[in-house]
């Protein structure tokens, strides 16, 4: 007996897998120096003091047992401190919600601040797991592009004098994934001005900010306006499996975002939240454990950016990277990294390409290289690979 497939809602049409965990699966094999995933080295994860910590938690009764849906409390108290510091002003516990990974975070802003239509302005390229939520909620994106100094807010004050009204504005401010750069002060206020005046929300993603190499990046946007909510994990600077991401937002966005989590996943866990609780209040290890991460972050972007420039001469040009995990890089010299990518993988490296993070098409001659988890004699092997795959394609 045959019988008819219900199906499966309309929105899936339109979504696609992220070009990235694709080509991950083609990047597994041992004998590839992948540039292309987005890790934080797991090598540098603090294992023992989370052990001692989830130590510490297991004996007590609370960890094993339902916790709040914004977060349990005390975690939340910690990140009300931290985030506190960083805005300049003070955050109450009733502005921090916890979620499941700071990816949770935008997911559920999105049910909360978009309608089917609705726009949001991007940055282009873009952050390929900020275009799956914005997909989902069949949202109208414009993308504006990035330069050196972070998203072209020009462009967006004249998308307003167009009279064009987002909904709200997503960009990742410090050193951009997949750009590698960072919004300069100056633009990070007029953002906010503009945010201020238009009546529109601006999410401020930021797992990178405390990857600096040399010198910390500006004050958050947040930190002039209260119409930007801000994105935080702690996946980047401890260790991506305690999952645990959280946002800063006023308090309407607050219970909005309560309700529909309580719908979704009722609350996260106890155990991992009270892990990281001890580790973030923990100040002077922790301190001390995000130095030495910068340390060697520093020294592998610089080894990557030095061995490009040095074998690609003015054939590419990249980004100096000054903080985070990721180069962007651009052939001059009309190279398609797209086309490149299977003779790069034939050679045992491999990057994504920046067709991955356009929004409309385009940076077919552009390319993210991540520097995170592997070392500089590695790096400079990986590039030695990529230049010979070059060579190999124009010959």
């Amino acid at each position: 007996m045959s019988s008819t497939i219900p199906p499966l809602a309309g929105k899936l049409s339109g979504l696609q897998s992220s070009a990235i965990r694709d080509l991950l699966k083609l990047t597994a094999r041992a004998e590839v120096i992948s540039l292309a995933g987005g890790l934080p080295d797991a090598a540098l994860m603090p294992r023992d003091r989370i052990a001692a910590a989830a130590a510490d938690a297991l004996s007590g009764p609370g960890c094993l047992q339902y916790t709040e849906s914004p977060g349990w409390a005390p975690l939340r108290e910690v990140l009300a401190a931290r985030e506190s510091a960083r805005l300049g002003r003070a955050v109450g516990v009733d502005e921090v919600f916890v979620t499941h990974g700071s990816q949770q975070a935008l997911s559920l802003l999105a049910e909360v601040l978009l309608d089917p239509g609705a726009l949001v302005v991007v940055e282009n390229p873009a952050y390929v797991g900020a275009l799956q939520v914005f997909r989902a909620a069949s949202a109208r994106i414009v993308a504006l592009p990035l330069d050196s100094e972070g998203l072209r807010v020009d462009l967006l004050a004249e998308l307003l004098a167009s009279g064009e009204r987002p909904a709200l504005v997503h960009t990742v401010s410090n050193f951009h994934n997949p750009g590698g750069v960072t919004m300069s002060a100056e633009r990070r206020r007029a953002l906010a001005e503009l945010a201020d005046a238009h009546g529109f929300w601006v999410i401020e993603d930021d797992p990178y900010g405390e990857l600096y190499f040399d010198a910390p990046a500006p004050a958050p946007v947040a930190a002039y306006s209260r119409n930007v909510i801000r994105l935080s994990s702690a996946s980047k600077i401890i260790a991506p499996t305690l999952r645990v991401g959280w946002m800063t937002a006023p308090p309407s966005v607050f219970r909005g975002v309560e309700l529909l989590k309580q719908g979704a996943d009722l609350c996260g866990s106890a155990l991992t939240q009270q892990i990281a609780a001890d580790l973030l209040a923990d100040a002077a290890w922790l301190s001390g454990h995000i130095e030495s991460v910068r340390t060697a972050y520093g020294a592998r972007a610089k080894a990557l950016v030095h061995a490009l420039r040095d074998r690609f001469g003015d054939r590419l040009t990249c980004t100096d990277a000054t903080g985070g995990m990721f180069v962007w890089a651009d052939f001059t010299d009309g190279t398609d990294a797209q086309e490149l990518l299977p003779r790069a993988l034939d050679a045992g490296v491999a990057y994504v390409p920046g067709s991955a993070f356009a929004v409309d098409g385009g940076y077919r001659h552009s390319m993210r290289l991540c520097f995170s988890t592997s070392d500089a004699a590695t790096l400079t092997e990986a590039v030695d690979r990529l230049a010979g795959a070059g060579q190999s394609a124009q010959l």
